[in-house]
């Protein structure tokens, strides 16, 4: 929403103060636009491969989308950890085998569709949990694996929003191109009128103004809007790290989901109060 806000503005702020002293017909010369848009597909097409070009068209449609890591969701998640950490507690590890190896018929987890549902998280925290169950790894063991993960997935994430970036940072240089091109093709007609001339360069011009105006007014916010939504999306494995570790420490279940609290962004972050009252009103359940 505010993406489409914000592209009206500046429309509105380029075109609105040009049409008070100039032709807005004069912008309109559609072979310039062909070229910079066929320019600029052609480059990203050309310096990414297929995985790559997947991802980053995938992942344009979540920019349209409210942000799904909010307060709500974290208390679903540290409400999840607290259960699954209470029964291993008072029942032993191999009492959430069953739980591990079949997420989708679990009790406890089928409490939670938002997180349950997310098959990206729930593989994360079912993994180390079979590995706890196993008992082969210590925790500095599994922590360092679980860093290794942690930052391989952010470096997924992240590679829309770069090269989002980097096709920003290449279309003023196309539209110097296509301004070029423009330019000679008026060098090649110096003897037509001085108005046809001027007509002409005008037109040329036009291709460096698209270039920067889709640049920093149009792409830039998009890459800028990926990068963020990938920084979202990795901040609840470093909760579930912080969790599952500190009940590896052996700190009781209230204590580690605290230590998972701690971890959140202070605008998604519930109080302490707010946790405890959910947690004791969910063990009521």
């Amino acid at each position: 929403m505010f993406l489409i806000v914000g592209y009206v503005i500046i429309l509105a702020s380029a075109l609105g103060t040009y049409a008070v002293h100039g032709s807005l017909a004069a912008l309109w010369v559609p072979l310039e636009y062909i070229a910079i848009v066929g320019l600029t597909i052609g480059g990203f097409v050309a310096g990414n491969n297929i995985k790559v070009i997947k991802a980053t068209i995938g992942g344009l449609p979540s920019i349209f989308k409210g942000s799904k890591y909010n307060k709500t969701l974290y208390v679903d998640l540290l409400s999840m950890l607290y259960e699954v950490l209470a029964k291993v507690r008072k029942e032993g590890l191999m009492s959430v085998e069953n739980d591990v190896e079949n997420p989708h018929e679990s009790p406890i987890f089928g409490k939670y569709p938002t997180i349950s549902q997310d098959h990206h998280v729930m593989e994360f925290i079912t993994d180390y949990l079979r590995m706890m169950v196993g008992g082969n790894l210590n925790a500095l063991e599994i922590e360092n694996l679980m860093d290794v993960e942690i930052e391989t997935h952010h470096h997924e994430v992240m590679v829309p929003g770069h090269v989002m970036s980097k096709v920003a940072d290449a279309v003023p240089a196309f539209g110097i191109i296509v301004a070029v091109m423009g330019v000679v093709n008026v060098m090649g007609s110096v003897g037509e009128p001085p108005a046809i001339l001027g007509k002409m360069i005008g037109g040329a011009l036009v291709g460096t103004f698209l270039g920067i105006l889709i640049s920093y007014g149009f792409v830039a916010p998009i890459a800028t809007l990926l990068e963020q939504k990938a920084e979202e999306g990795s901040k609840i494995y470093q909760v579930i790290k912080v969790v599952l570790l500190s009940s590896m420490s052996g700190y009781a279940p209230q204590v580690a989901v605290e230590f998972g609290r701690k971890v959140l962004y202070s605008t998604d972050r519930p109080n302490f109060g707010e946790l405890e009252q959910e947690l004791k009103a969910r063990k009521g359940k």
